[in-house]
């Protein structure tokens, strides 16, 4: 029974406050993101339940400037957002990324409930930013015009507790005429080769079994020190982490791609049979126009040194249609190129201009009907493609690593979902027992369709691992957790972000 005098000295401790984050683009932002939380949770904000959508008391958008239509997005999610600001007190909207880089004052100028903005070199600043504009009730607009820290260095929140991402570089020396991300990213740095294991051994004593190593240009790594080796190096570093089952990279260059790697990749037992390698046009003429350093016949002896040393990796790629100046004999020439490829997945975007890069003034730009009708051709050719490839994996039997949130018809299926070590999409039967996110089953694969593969019959093996403990004990600590205070508000309609693609998810590599 609590007495009068105990009621007379009980305080009520604020709530903390809850934190939204919406990331559209490429994997560096989805790990961008992931610090940004880590910052946001260290000084003691909380993450808003899922479907949040915009009821939190910072809402933060994780920019991109390459996708189509990028500004107009974040303008109509600003806007859908004004009236819950004025009818939250004390609600932060933050706008960081790219975009932010790009446009800095004009943001708050459009939208001036907007309550701070950063840009891709300084997110450590975004606590501190959210204390400034609080205290003096005014926009902070703070861009960096070089990197302040190496992301690295700063806390993280993952989403995952099984496979994480580990930047090796920041960054990128290309000058692609359709890329703005170098004048947003800013040059090259790589990382030492000590930080990057020391990060990985970390994550791996904390359960992590799965790594990507990240980069704009990843396996230019090595250009600050002028060792053009050092990334097949770095791979096979990574082979003698104990504990470590998986390694895979993304996105390399085909300029850069040398032999080495290939031996790195087949001679190194945890790093996957699987490439990421952005082709971007199939013609000589119109990669010389991108300012890609490779024509199709180094792209494609590329593709078969790769296969000749590992037979079953599963080849994936960006392609660009109707870049300005694309004639039909050019675009004939992707076609030829991804019929000699075959690639497991091709990831397509219609060229749409990118203001301040050099495309976006080109003469012969390509009008909007056709490019639609070479997209809609090649599409149709990849998904024909890609069909036959996982055709070929029926019979096979695979290691998966169960995967969480992969399978959106799994509930109503009695299915779970995997990665194969190709990064193929796996549905398999749920088996007697319980198995996590993390832990690995054999399978055999009995029905291919063009973008997953089915295992119908009983699992042949659960292996439970240390990675499906972190994610069980993931799980019970957010579950421990206090949940962000939410008011019970509507919800605005705001889109949802756009999906990541696998490698650069935009096109730019």
């Amino acid at each position: 029974m609590t007495s009068s005098s105990d009621r007379s000295l009980a305080v009520d401790v604020p709530a903390p406050k809850s934190y939204e984050i919406r990331t559209y683009g490429c994997q560096m932002n989805v790990h961008d993101s992931e610090r940004l939380s880590g910052l946001l949770e260290e000084a003691g904000y909380v993450r808003a339940p899922e479907g949040a959508d915009g009821d939190a008391d910072v809402v933060v958008f994780n920019t991109c400037a390459v996708r189509e239509n990028a500004d107009n997005r974040l303008y109509g999610n600003l806007g859908r957002l004004a009236p819950r600001k004025a009818a939250r007190p004390g609600m932060q909207i933050a706008v960081g990324g790219c975009l932010a880089q790009k446009d800095r004052d004009t943001i708050v100028k459009k939208a001036p409930w907007v309550d701070v903005v950063f840009g891709t070199h300084n997110i450590g600043r975004l606590p501190v930013l959210l204390e400034r504009a609080r205290v003096r009730e005014e926009a902070q607009v703070e861009i960096a015009e070089s990197l302040e820290a190496f992301p690295s260095t700063l806390p993280t929140r993952r989403e995952s507790a099984y496979a994480a991402w580990v930047s090796i570089s920041v960054g990128c020396n290309n000058t692609c005429t359709f890329c703005i991300v170098p004048a947003l990213r800013g040059k090259e740095k790589d990382r030492r080769t000590g930080d990057i294991l020391a990060e990985i051994e970390a994550l791996v004593a904390e359960g992590v079994s799965e790594i990507t190593l990240l980069g704009q240009n990843v396996n230019a790594y090595g250009s600050d020190i002028g060792d053009r080796e050092a990334f097949g190096k770095l791979l096979r570093a990574c082979g003698t982490v104990d504990g470590l089952e998986r390694v895979r990279f993304t996105s390399p260059h085909p300029r850069d791609f040398t032999d080495d790697v290939i031996a790195a990749m087949a001679e190194t037992p945890n790093v996957m049979p699987q490439l990421h390698m952005p082709l971007q046009s199939g013609s000589d003429t119109v990669l010389r126009a991108m300012r890609r350093s490779y024509r199709q016949e180094r792209y494609l002896g590329i593709i078969e040194k790769v296969r000749a040393a590992i037979p079953h990796a599963a080849i994936t790629t960006d392609i660009i249609v109707g870049f300005p100046g694309e004639t039909e004999e050019d675009f004939e020439q992707t076609m030829h190129t991804v019929r000699e490829a075959r690639f497991a997945q091709a990831f397509t975007f219609q060229y749409s201009k990118r203001p301040g890069t050099p495309a976006a003034t080109m003469e012969d730009q390509i009008p909007k009907e056709v490019v639609q009708a070479r997209y809609e051709r090649l599409v149709a050719l990849q998904e024909e493609i890609s069909w036959e490839e996982n055709k070929k994996q029926v019979g096979r039997t695979l290691e998966l690593m169960v995967a969480e949130g992969e399978g959106r018809k799994d509930g109503a299926t009695r299915r779970l979902s995997g990665r194969a070590p190709d990064n193929r999409l796996v549905h398999f039967t749920k088996p007697g027992q319980d198995v996590r996110p993390g832990d690995v089953v054999t399978v055999e694969i009995t029905y291919a369709a063009p973008h997953h593969l089915l295992a119908e019959g009983a699992v042949l093996g659960v292996r439970r691992t240390r990675a499906g403990d972190a994610w069980e004990k993931r799980n019970a600590d957010d579950a421990a957790k206090p949940a962000g205070v939410m008011l019970g508000l509507p919800t605005i309609g705001a889109p949802a972000p756009l999906p990541v693609a696998s490698g650069s998810g935009c096109g730019c590599d």
